[in-house]
């Protein structure tokens, strides 16, 4: 399976650099993940937030093509367990889609003409994280869900 991460901005913190190439090297066995990072409009105006989301809106939609299933990830998306996110990714493969896309969109959310492309809208949790810290998340539950999909031991 080819899996897509597109996010908005760049990690520059080494932990999570660290961690997010620890996952993306353990998960070579079991999918091609390419992170796609975008830059993020700069908002100068609080006022332009709406208009900064669609622009935006724009770069990630033409990263994705026609046929791909995509995930946003997003305040408002469904909770999964460790268990269901791994059904999901199974069941998505099974219907033989050929790329599955993971989007992260800026601090300030994303933009509605990417939700609608949305074929499901997950969300991490309901706490709040720093906005880089759904990458590692997300990666390190992508990798869980394939240990967990070949059976093999991770931990509980």
């Amino acid at each position: 399976m080819k899996i897509k991460i597109i996010a908005l901005g760049k990690i520059k913190e080494k932990f999570l650099k660290d961690g997010i190439d620890e996952f993306m090297k353990r998960l070579t066995p079991y999918a091609s993940v390419e992170i796609v990072e975008l830059q993020p409009v700069e908002i100068k105006d609080e006022n332009l937030i709406e208009k900064a989301l669609l622009q935006e809106g724009e770069k990630i939609l033409s990263n994705i093509k026609n046929d791909s299933y995509v995930i946003t990830l997003e305040i408002g998306g469904k909770q999964l367990s460790s268990e269901e996110f791994a059904e999901k990714i199974n069941a998505i493969t099974i219907n033989g889609t050929g790329e599955l896309v993971f989007i992260i969109g800026s601090s300030c959310g994303i933009a509605p003409t990417v939700s609608n492309r949305a074929d499901f809208r997950l969300s991490l949790s309901k706490m709040t994280f720093l906005h880089q810290f759904a990458r590692l998340l997300l990666i390190e539950q992508i990798y869980r869900a394939f240990k967990i999909l070949k059976n093999e031991t991770y931990h509980k």
